[in-house]
């Protein structure tokens, strides 16, 4: 029996995992108790040129649109199994996800981290990816000037009550509101988002925007030094740098020190191998 060595994708795994070339057995299995089980905190989608060419940048993009906010979704490296993609991993159990590269496939790999299926998945995938695709409408919409037909939109997105993204969405509406002068409904969306979100730093800003607007300054301070403390990266931001020489905002003022360093990442368990259209499973045995 001929076997193949490659090395694990995650950066962190050096050991090589060994499994044998016929690495997809039929294995009948529950895919959404599997990835529920995992307690899920991240999903990687690879988007190397494999998965790529499969569509693995839709993917990310759509997962990334749809999800809780409990849940990260980044993109990452080589996953292997090339050819069975989009592929991702849900970490920290390291459950696998192959054949991920439709939106349809993207909102049931959510569905089955916020509690797998229970009958009515087809609407609430529906319903989530409509939503996303009205808020997208209304981002372009609002970069365009028409933040009055970006309102409509985003209130439709609202209406259908998706069960991820809902504070991104919250957040575009602050900022659309703002734009036409509803200061009031501005920050009542930019607290919506935070109550959905209370580590999103983007509705900190809106928050942010909307009180420097009618002069509470000390109060704008705050929330741009927790959306700051939250994301440092965003100091790098044009439009952040442009806002604090507009009003004059210190450095001091925003400036919370140094971020503690990560904990160095535990390695993975062995690897349930789930295909995206609840398929089947296998477990990729890391060796030492």
């Amino acid at each position: 029996m001929s076997f193949v060595s490659v090395y694990h994708p995650i950066p962190f795994l050096i050991q090589p995992i060994i499994y044998r070339k016929k690495f997809f057995p039929r294995i009948p299995y529950n895919n959404a108790s599997e990835i529920k089980a995992s307690a899920a905190e991240e999903i990687r989608v690879c988007t190397n040129r494999t998965c790529r060419r499969q569509g693995s940048i839709e993917t990310l993009q759509i997962l990334s649109g749809i999800a809780p906010p409990n849940v990260a979704v980044n993109s990452c490296g080589c996953l292997g199994r090339c050819g069975a993609g989009p592929n991702a991993v849900v970490l920290p159990g390291g459950v696998f996800v192959r054949h991920c590269g439709t939106p349809s496939k993207a909102a049931n790999l959510m569905i089955s981290i916020l509690g797998g299926f229970d009958g009515n998945e087809d609407d609430k995938s529906k319903n989530c990816l409509e939503s996303l695709a009205l808020r997208t409408r209304a981002e372009d919409r609002m970069a365009n000037g028409d933040f009055d037909e970006a309102l409509v939109l985003l209130s439709q997105a609202i209406d259908l009550k998706p069960f991820g993204g809902l504070h991104i969405i919250y957040r575009s509406r602050s900022a659309a509101k703002l734009a036409v002068g509803n200061i009031t409904g501005a920050l009542e969306d930019a607290k919506e988002a935070l109550a959905i979100a209370p580590k999103y730093p983007k509705a900190y800003i809106c928050q942010g925007d909307a009180l420097m607007s009618i002069g509470k300054l000390d109060a704008a301070k705050k929330s741009y030094s927790i959306a700051l403390e939250l994301d440092p990266s965003l100091r790098r931001s044009k439009s952040f740098k442009r806002l604090g020489a507009d009003n004059e905002l210190s450095q001091n003022e925003l400036d919370f020190g140094k971020i503690p360093r990560p904990q160095t990442p535990t390695r993975l368990p062995d690897t349930p191998v789930l295909d995206g259209n609840h398929g089947n499973s296998t477990t990729l045995q890391n060796k030492d």
